[in-house]
């Protein structure tokens, strides 16, 4: 059962990998880079500072770290702990497929990229959600561009991306609770 789920999950990588062109590339290479969406953190960031105030801001910051960290490291603990290679690592997957970058890694189950821009997805957009009530929806389609991005550069077969996702969703949603729990305790209306 185990061994049939692998080869479905090679069969959809291969198909979504090589569904790509030279044309966009350059597109989803921005897209994977950890870099690009700092000014929609920052965003995300003025949003909570302005509907919740200074004094919220240091929870929030806190929070956010500690999220960040936890789903970076759990993420690095799966890997470790399952070693499954890389597409672009594996022998009679590479071979087949469309490398983007040019760096591989080593393993890679689950994704830390649809791991973390998830949690930061759900989690902001809970916060948010009393005042901007689709914005949840749009971060979690934003995520869902970023790990597919991961399938398209070949660094993650489409099984880690849906684990990775899932996690990030559940660390999401913990830490707004956290968030929520220490924002009624700490700070008054």
């Amino acid at each position: 059962m185990i061994e049939e789920l692998v080869q479905y999950d090679i069969e959809l990588f291969l198909f979504l990998n090589n569904l790509g062109s030279e044309t966009w590339d350059t597109l989803w290479l921005v897209i994977t880079s950890k870099f690009t969406f700092i000014p929609l953190y920052v965003l995300l960031l003025f949003l909570l500072y302005k509907k919740y105030g200074a004094k919220s801001m240091l929870i929030f910051v806190l929070v956010v770290a500690c999220m960040i960290t936890f789903t970076d490291q759990i993420t690095n603990v799966f890997k470790r702990g399952f070693e499954r290679m890389r597409p672009c690592g594996e022998p009679g997957v590479m071979e087949h497929m469309r490398m983007v970058t040019s760096y591989c890694g080593k393993y890679g189950f689950f994704s830390g990229h649809a791991s973390n821009s998830m949690a930061a997805g759900v989690f902001a957009g809970l916060m948010l959600r009393p005042y901007y009530k689709n914005l949840v929806f749009l971060l979690v389609f934003w995520s869902s561009v970023v790990a597919y991005s991961r399938i398209y550069v070949g660094k993650h077969y489409p099984l880690d991306i849906v684990c990775g996702m899932t996690f990030g969703a559940l660390s999401g949603f913990a830490f707004y609770k956290l968030a929520k729990y220490l924002l009624k305790k700490y700070i008054k209306d």
